[in-house]
């Protein structure tokens, strides 16, 4: 039997360690790692409490590729190394807008997860918190506004963040869709501009 042991908010000392955010930040391969949350967690056994940490890492290349994986292990090292490649091996693509925002808004929602993610005018930068920002720090978006509406769960805000990215579409995509032209999408003007651009 499991038992999560830090459950309180935040970092605490002594029972649960949690540490959450981009603290570890590390750039291999031409690959961004963010290390979201580590948890302690113990089993309790006949001789008394085994414990273990459980890992939550975000991994991107910074061109609109982006993946999350958990990893648990005895120790730390060893759980984020775990954590690492489940999320090198679920890396994503995110349609960009300009390589700096994205398309619309979305929302997205896993159990009580639930984010708003929208697009946002240059110079805006990254305005979202905790796992939100090491996604999109990962991804290479320079300009966006989120904001969790439920759960502050790591897990379920990262994977209703995912949700969101899986939604957005391009206006090629949604030309192609719908058998039409970009400019008949976005408008004359912007559809110029997306045609040259993306």
């Amino acid at each position: 039997m499991a038992r999560n042991e830090g459950r309180g908010g935040g970092e605490r000392s002594g029972g649960g360690r949690r540490r959450e955010g981009g603290e570890g930040q590390r750039e291999d391969s031409d690959l961004i790692e963010k290390l979201v949350s580590i948890n302690r967690v113990a089993k309790v056994v006949k001789g008394g409490r085994r414990f273990g940490f459980a890992a939550v890492v975000v991994v991107g290349d910074g061109k609109g590729r982006a993946g999350y994986g958990t990893g648990k292990a005895r120790e730390v090292p060893e759980a984020i190394r775990k954590a690492t490649d489940s999320a090198k091996r679920a890396m994503v693509r995110v349609p960009l807008r300009e390589g700096r925002t994205i398309h619309h808004d979305v929302y997205g929602r896993f159990g009580a997860g639930k984010v708003v993610v929208r697009a946002a005018k240059p110079g805006t930068g990254i305005i979202a918190g905790g796992p939100m920002r090491a996604i999109f720090e990962s991804l290479g978006l320079q300009d966006v506004v989120a904001k969790s509406i439920g759960s502050s769960n790591p897990h379920n805000m990262i994977k209703a963040t995912f949700a969101a990215l899986a939604d957005i579409a391009s206006p090629r995509v949604v030309a192609a869709r719908r058998g039409k032209k970009i400019g008949d999408i976005l408008g004359r003007r912007e559809g110029e501009a997306a045609a040259a651009g993306t």
